[in-house]
């Protein structure tokens, strides 16, 4: 049995709603599918580095978030690269833009470690 899935127009929301809640900057800067599109988001760090996390799901099938960027941020045409091969691959995919000079995302919760 698979875990229900939250509509992503509504996930997109309450990303929204708990950035605001915290002083968070957070902007849709790609709309996707409505209901089944995937998340990804490019965290501005500052200095012109950015962060990309992508919703993944992990080794016992739990959805979350993997830091696709690697382990340090990267410069903004690597994130922008990255974002525009994404989009390219899936065209309903969300993008959302957060700006957090420590990396702080209140809606990444569940963590899958790039080394599995």
């Amino acid at each position: 049995m698979t875990e229900p899935k939250l509509k992503a127009k509504l996930f997109v929301h309450a990303a929204i709603r708990r950035c605001s809640a915290q002083a968070i900057p957070v902007v849709v800067a790609k709309r996707g599918d409505e209901d089944a599109g995937t998340i990804l988001v490019r965290v501005y760090r500052g200095g012109g580095l950015y962060d990309i996390w992508s919703q993944a799901r992990d080794a016992k099938g739990t959805l979350g978030w993997l830091k696709a960027s690697g382990a340090e941020p990267v410069p903004e045409d690597r994130a922008e690269s990255y974002v525009t091969r994404a989009r390219d691959v899936d065209w309903d995919l969300w993008v959302l833009d957060v700006d957090s000079l420590d990396g702080t995302v209140p809606f990444i919760d569940h963590v899958i470690p790039a080394n599995l």
